[in-house]
């Protein structure tokens, strides 16, 4: 049961790390802490996009399923189920790629545009 929580814990933290990557440069203009752990966030999603890589939260969600029961056909919770969907979207890396990149783009707009006001 604890690993069955933990991994729903890291399936929601996943979907949390991607929300702050689309709208980190938000609070980023502002607090330059925010603004290093974002670009770099950015910059590691590039990486191991390019690498064909998978996240390390991906990784650690998996272990820990597989701790709780490697049998299972449904894991996780109801509300996790629908975050699963979000953080493991069914589309083609080249279009995560595509989308990563226009993510980028648009996060140093708003970096940008902080900067010059």
């Amino acid at each position: 049961m604890v690993f069955s929580i933990l991994a729903d814990s890291v399936v929601f933290i996943h979907f949390l790390w991607i929300v702050f990557l689309i709208i980190g440069a938000i609070p980023g203009v502002r607090y330059p802490v925010v603004k290093i752990f974002h670009i770099a966030g950015l910059s590691f999603s590039i990486i191991i996009q390019i690498f064909g890589w998978y996240c390390p939260l991906t990784h650690l969600e998996v272990w820990l399923r597989m701790r709780h029961d490697p049998t299972l056909s449904y894991t996780g919770s109801f509300i996790i189920h629908y975050i699963e969907q979000i953080v493991y979207l069914e589309i083609s890396p080249r279009t995560v790629f595509i989308i990563t990149i226009l993510l980028l783009a648009f996060n140093m707009l708003i970096y940008w545009r902080g900067r010059n006001k």
